[in-house]
């Protein structure tokens, strides 16, 4: 097991990360808390020795993308209002709230690479390792998901 003082640490650092990764998929509170807490607990468990902060950040997106789609697969799922995104500063609420709420509208994987990619930073063959999914198929997902996105905002979305 880790070190309590790498576990906070850890904690710290990519809450805030792993947090809206969850609701991106999951959508509410109650099941974005439980994957949360799995995801540290994992990482507490981990033997694993990482190379780098970002072999960490990387590894903690891909078992928090897996655990929230363990939990899409196992639940009845229902639709959660935006005003359920707490735990986001609300300058990202205010400033953003029309593009957030049809970002949170579109398709899982459309979603997921609008999300690592805007929000996370991530580039295209970064998200295709961490989906694990063609770069290609990643390309396309971003392409069509800004498409829709043009189309779900009256044409006000930005290149």
């Amino acid at each position: 097991m880790r070190s309590e003082a790498d576990i906070v640490k850890t904690i710290q650092t990519y809450s805030d990360n792993i947090r809206r990764i969850c609701f991106v998929y999951l959508k509410n509170d109650a099941d974005t808390e439980d994957v949360f807490q799995d995801v540290f607990l994992k990482y507490a468990q981990c033997k694993q020795n990482f190379e780098n902060e970002n072999h960490v950040r990387a590894w903690l997106i891909r078992v928090c993308i897996n655990r929230c789609k363990d939990v899409l697969k196992n639940s009845a799922r229902r639709n959660t209002s935006i005003d359920e995104l707490h735990f986001l500063p609300s300058t990202v609420l205010d400033d953003n709230r029309e593009t957030l709420e049809a970002v949170l509208a579109l398709p899982q994987k459309f979603r997921t690479v609008v999300y690592l990619h805007y929000y996370e930073g991530y580039t295209a063959p970064e998200i295709s390792r961490l989906i694990r999914k063609n770069i290609n198929t990643v390309y396309t997902w971003l392409g069509r998901a800004r498409e829709k996105l043009k189309q779900m905002l009256g044409g006000e979305l930005g290149e």
